[in-house]
């Protein structure tokens, strides 16, 4: 365990350095979401309590931070963004990897500047592994941006664990959600009955038995 929670606090341990801090009692009802814990304290790393979780310094540092000042965690993916493509006034930004701290700064600029130029995005997610509080983040400030802007931003092909961090976080019902970013294209595409505008589509976390997610629309 990364998080050691009690009945009045959260504390958080680094796994790069080791590093400790304890914060309020978690806000969400469920022990195992340290979301919001983790963000407020600008650590990076899973929205869950098995980690892993990097503390500031660390997460500046990148993975190759450790205790023994080496080699970091051997299993972790780097992250990034291959490409942003612009499909019939709308932009596909394709990322990959882990959307951690790491990713960061590319992931920020790519939608900044789909959201600028093409206003409706979307994020195709079918070479991520994994997504930390910091890259919800993102995708929530992306998703707000866009709708300022009139836009629609959504979310093509998430991996089954992004499926199940949206559904914990309760973010499932804010991005409409696609098999694949193709379809998402389809549906953003001007030449759709009714326009974007009113788009409403989703993709049900998968059950505890494993079977695959099904996707919704209004439409």
């Amino acid at each position: 365990m990364t998080v050691v929670p009690d009945d009045n606090s959260m504390t958080l341990i680094c796994d790069s350095c080791g590093d400790v801090t304890t914060g309020t009692a978690c806000v969400l009802p469920d022990a195992e979401v340290v979301w919001t814990l983790v963000a407020e304290h600008g650590w990076s790393g899973s929205p869950f309590a098995t980690g892993p979780h990097r503390c500031p310094r660390c997460s500046l540092l990148g993975p190759a931070a450790g205790r023994d000042g080496g080699a970091g965690h051997g299993d972790e993916v780097p992250g990034g963004v291959l490409g942003v493509d612009h499909l019939d006034d709308v932009a596909v930004v394709t990322a990959a990897g882990d959307i951690d701290v790491d990713a960061a700064d590319d992931l920020r600029t790519a939608l900044r500047q789909a959201v600028d130029i093409c206003g409706h995005v979307v994020v195709d997610l079918t070479r991520v592994h994994l997504i930390d509080a910091g890259g919800l983040g993102l995708l929530v400030r992306a998703h707000r941006d866009a709708r300022e802007r009139g836009a629609v931003l959504c979310l093509a092909a998430p991996s089954r664990f992004i499926l199940t961090v949206l559904h914990t976080m309760r973010l499932d019902g804010l991005f409409p959600i696609f098999a694949s970013a193709e379809e998402a294209v389809r549906r953003l595409s001007p030449p759709a009955i009714g326009g974007p505008a009113g788009l409403t589509a989703t993709v049900a976390a998968p059950d505890r038995a494993g079977r695959p997610a099904t996707a919704t629309s209004d439409r």
